[in-house]
């Protein structure tokens, strides 16, 4: 049996490596979002071997193995899960800007 598409995680281990959950839930969109353009890639990588240029409706009901490609990747966990479970098991690397750097930016 596949793992649920829907977790429940206690925010206390979120917001504990940075102190803050909102802090937290930034670096764990950014690298969702990260996982989930390396997957979009290899998909489509994958997928454009099967690209032809004539639209053939028996040919495309036939062709099975795309399909198990598709359903593999449709049964992959969310990356939104992925980085937090990452994150909160201390896999991912961030820093905090210093003052200086975000105030001159900020000018």
């Amino acid at each position: 049996m596949s793992k649920a598409s829907l977790n429940t995680w206690d925010t206390n281990k979120i917001s504990e490596p940075t102190g803050n959950i909102y802090k937290s839930i930034v670096i764990t969109s950014k690298r969702a979002r990260q996982i989930s353009s390396n997957v979009k890639e290899e998909l489509s990588s994958k997928l454009a071997e099967f690209a032809s240029t004539v639209d053939n409706l028996e040919e495309v009901f036939e062709n099975r193995e795309q399909i198990e490609i598709s359903k593999f990747y449709e049964r992959l966990p969310k990356p939104s899960s992925i980085a937090i479970e990452e994150f909160v098991e201390g896999k991912i690397m961030f820093r905090e800007r210093d003052e200086e750097e975000t105030e001159s930016s900020v000018v």
